[in-house]
């Protein structure tokens, strides 16, 4: 993944670090498929349990943003006549035990938090996001969690300026001062841009493919790289840590 820093890091100082949650921290694959065996779980008349979590994981694979997964895969098996509540329902009521961050994440966010605050903002069904970031063990991580899709919505999602400014707000930095960490050209980067944030683009998940459009401030392989990429340029606060040498430093 070190197709690395495409951007030189300029001198102003960052003075907090937001990130994304879904295939930025973590890849959300791990928590789709856990999702989808609850679904296919449900079961229903002339439904075989394994076919239709084959099918769900085939129509997700053709692209999560799409939406509809479960009416199109009921379609694809040729039950679009099956009521599709009870197999919603059981979606939004998956709630794993245990994710794993991409490695590295946790090391990173505790030599970071060492220095700057640090903030989440998720887009999703809040109580879906806050289970997913409780799995993951990494809660106690951010200063601040703002669920996009509690200030309106839909609307209120990523790349909407919304999230970013109520995170900004209760962290109590400017907009020029913090950078936004995550994998989506067209909503992390865009929103982040749009927000006066400096934008940087993981290489992970779903979207480690998509161009650079818009062009994110920096392009690092993972979070696991972010580090020592914004090292030279983190506004060190009282108290701080002289360095975020995640190796050497003590955790």
């Amino acid at each position: 993944m070190s197709d690395g820093a495409v951007t030189s890091v300029p001198e102003r100082p960052v003075g907090a670090v937001l990130f994304d949650l879904d295939d930025t921290l973590y890849e959300q694959s791990q928590w789709l498929d856990g999702a989808w065996r609850a679904v296919a779980g449900v079961g229903a008349p002339g439904i075989d349990e394994s076919a239709l979590l084959e099918t769900l994981r085939l129509v997700a694979a053709e692209g999560s943003d799409r939406g509809g997964i479960i009416d199109r895969a009921l379609a694809r098996l040729g039950r679009a006549d099956v009521p599709v509540a009870p197999f919603v329902e059981a979606f939004r009521r998956f709630q794993p035990s245990k994710l794993t961050p991409y490695p590295g994440v946790d090391e990173c966010l505790a030599a970071l938090a060492a220095v700057v605050p640090l903030g989440l903002v998720t887009d999703g069904d809040p109580v879906l996001q806050a289970s997913k970031l409780d799995a993951l063990g990494l809660a106690h991580r951010f200063n601040v969690v703002v669920y996009s899709d509690e200030l309106g919505g839909r609307a209120a999602r990523k790349p909407a300026v919304a999230p970013f400014a109520a995170a900004l707000t209760e962290l109590g930095v400017a907009a020029h001062a913090a950078v936004y960490v995550g994998d989506r050209p067209d909503k992390d980067v865009a929103g982040a841009i749009a927000a006066g944030m400096r934008a940087v683009r993981v290489l992970t998940g779903e979207y480690r493919g998509a161009p650079n459009d818009p062009e994110p401030w920096l392009t690092v392989g993972g979070v696991a790289e972010l580090a020592a990429a914004l090292g030279p340029v983190l506004q060190m606060g009282p108290g701080s840590a002289a360095g975020l040498d995640v190796d050497e430093r003590e955790l």
